[in-house]
């Protein structure tokens, strides 16, 4: 095979990987693979494209400054672009990039600050106050996210000084506390936690409920001025300078350097410290000061010529394991826990890792004994990459039983997970009464992670049903709870008893049953006596629902302790019945689609009417679609809707359906 066609195989491989990992990450908010790795694989393609250009295609990721929009969201489209950076992953390639630029303009001065590891935003101002605010996109066409981006604190909502308009560009990230905290309550979910804060960011900024949004503590830098009306601005340090003055949060710190050496040491310097800040970086930036400087050099078709990222290396030491300890979670899964003997990694001291669950224990071969390779995913979370030194043992195999009470566990087919099969398991119940007093579950205000673990180690609850025995002496006796705060308790306690019957639902715990099937399962059978007697092919008459889901619901009703918690929770006065109210069927079998800006309703108030007649309402336009309501400013929904042929409605016509 000639290395023309050697070059071609690799190029079409290069291009399936990459384009298969940009859609991970940018549309759905996951990652298989680490930036480095990805950056390593995306230059092997740029130099096989630069050697043999008739192998550039137009679906080259190379072509690309992000990821596409997704349909969740409306559409905006950038009047300015939002463009990507060339990366260098040398102090010589920052050397040849200044020799590009002093070629030009032998004066040009530099600008370093650090790269942020986030999501890139657009916001936009008019007359002083925030109007839109939305994601990058592919660098041209983003998504409308300004209810989510007004959630965080540090984006003025006003400016201190009003100007005609102002669009800034900024990064969006969740600080390294918010992360911990935010996994610490996956874990407690058992649900799957984020690799690392930027798909922690980007997962929680394109929420459709703006208030999950706002309890993940994002925060952003500000760090440039895309277009701007009523002020006159030379350079990016001043710029920076303007958008302090103005309120927002900039970029940390940020230096101007005259000569290629001196930013060559600024940027070594962020990279000593970059594990003593509360935030992800993954590079620094050097961009040419002088704003007409900046024009003549122009831009290629994917990035500045004016500027470049340096990207820093993740840093992977090796180690020995230990020991293996299995954890168990709140629906009785066993996770094996890396013991390490310690080790410095990303600013701190290492000595615990995920294996994550059996299937990744066989794929590497580990056990006890072995020599490994740790990093920090995202810099935060400690995980083994290989083993580079085997004991001669044989491999790790999980328990039996459950480490925690004894139980055998077992595995289901299909699944990694390997589960405990007692529900009253001790490991589990923490958990489960977290879950249980959760917002989206029974949404008992103050009964918080802190209060219930008290409640537990001081044995005053043993079960769900437990909660609604407690009296305001037993609650005031706890650690920084007084009188007053154990009373505000015992009110909101008694106020869930009157919860409607969906929310119970979801408090139970069934596998397999979110919040969403919760609500679906009362509205279809009305009591909680109705759905623990309904047959698996019963709940399968409900649109949505599988047979995976049908029948953990049979199974979890089928249980003696199911039926022990559900008699003792009746018996405490819990509200067991349906509160939804529904107009008639009218709408039944129907599937709605909103979009725009509606002249009376909103969106939630229009959604729930519809439901009030028995029909859907979805987030995205398909085939199934049968209507579209359509209000002002209607972005890709309604064009996609006019192309499938679906019947578009405005408010009036939506007002005679429901008359």
């Amino acid at each position: 095979m000639s290395d023309f066609e050697q070059k071609k195989k690799r190029a079409e491989q290069l291009r399936n990987e990459l384009n298969h990992h940009i859609y991970l990450y940018y549309v759905k908010n996951e990652n298989e693979i680490s930036d480095y790795e990805y950056d390593m694989m995306m230059r092997e393609l740029k130099g096989i494209e630069e050697e043999y250009p008739e192998l550039l295609t137009a679906d080259s990721p190379t072509h690309r400054v992000g990821g596409q929009a997704d349909s969740t969201f409306e559409a905006v489209v950038h009047s300015v672009r939002m463009e990507s950076l060339q990366d260098a992953f040398s102090k010589d390639e920052i050397r040849d990039f200044d020799k590009r630029v002093k070629t030009v303009f032998p004066s040009a001065h530099y600008v370093a600050e650090p790269k942020i590891d986030g999501l890139s935003v657009s916001l936009e101002y008019t007359n002083g106050v925030l109007t839109r605010g939305s994601t990058r996109g592919d660098g041209n066409v983003g998504e409308d996210i300004t209810a989510n981006l007004k959630t965080i604190k540090s984006i003025p909502l006003k400016l201190q000084k009003d100007l005609p308009f102002i669009e800034v560009r900024g990064e969006v990230y969740m600080p390294r506390e918010s992360f911990e905290r935010v996994v610490k309550q996956q874990e407690l979910n058992d649900e799957k936690p984020f690799k690392n804060p930027r798909n922690a960011a980007s997962g929680s900024l394109r929420q459709k409920n703006p208030r999950i949004t706002a309890e993940r503590g994002l925060d952003i830098f500000v760090f440039n001025i895309q277009q701007v009306e009523g002020v006159e601005l030379s350079n990016h340090k001043q710029s920076l300078d303007f958008l302090k003055e103005l309120g927002f949060k900039t970029v940390p710190f940020y230096n101007e350097y005259d000569n290629i050496e001196d930013a060559l040491k600024e940027i070594e310097r962020i990279g000593d410290i970059r594990y003593t800040l509360p935030f992800d970086i993954d590079g620094a930036v050097l961009k040419v000061n002088d704003f007409s400087q900046r024009t003549e050099l122009g831009s290629t078709s994917k990035f500045p010529k004016w500027a470049i990222a340096f990207k820093y290396p993740p840093e992977e030491k090796e180690t020995k394991l230990i020991d293996i300890e299995v954890a168990v979670g709140r629906t009785g899964v066993l996770t094996p826990i890396a013991i390490l003997d310690p080790v410095l990694l990303a600013g701190s001291t290492v000595s615990r890792a995920t294996l994550h669950n059996e299937d990744f224990i066989k794929e590497k071969g580990i056990s006890i004994g072995d020599t490994v390779i740790v990093r920090k995913a995202g810099d935060i979370i400690p995980e083994i990459l290989s083993v580079t030194k085997h004991t001669g043992d044989s491999v790790y195999s999980m328990p039996e039983i459950c480490p925690e009470c004894g139980s055998p566990v077992f595995r289901e087919d299909g699944e990694a997970a390997i589960r405990c099969t007692n529900p009253d398991c001790p490991a589990q119940l923490l958990r489960n009464l977290i879950h249980f007093c959760s917002r989206d579950a029974m949404d008992i205000e103050g009964l918080g992670d802190a209060v219930l673990e008290a409640l537990v180690n001081n044995s005053l609850i043993k079960s769900a049903a437990d909660i609604y025995d407690l009296k305001a002496p037993d609650i005031a006796s706890l650690e920084r709870m007084g009188n007053k705060s154990a009373l505000n308790l015992i009110n909101a306690i008694e106020k869930s008893k009157e919860n409607d019957l969906s929310k119970l639902i979801f408090a139970l715990g069934i596998r397999h049953i979110g919040e969403k099937a919760a609500k679906l399962l009362s509205e279809k059978f009305g009591s909680l006596d109705a759905i623990a007697e309904a047959s698996s092919e019963e709940i399968l008459t409900i649109d949505g629902f599988g047979e995976i889901m049908a029948e953990s619901v049979v199974e979890y009703f089928s249980l003696s302790q199911s039926k022990q918690l559900i008699e003792d929770l009746k018996a405490k006065g819990l509200n067991t019945a349906s509160l939804k109210t529904f107009n008639d069927n009218r709408f039944e079998g129907l599937t709605f689609v909103l979009t725009g800006t509606l002249p009376t309703l909103k969106r939630n108030e229009a959604s729930e009417i519809i439901e009030s007649f028995r029909g859907k309402t979805s987030s995205s336009v398909s085939k199934k679609t049968d209507y579209v309501l359509a209000g002002e400013d209607a972005g890709s929904k309604l064009t996609k809707a006019q192309q499938l042929g679906i019947t578009i409605i405005s408010e009036e016509q939506f007002r005679e359906m429901i008359k």
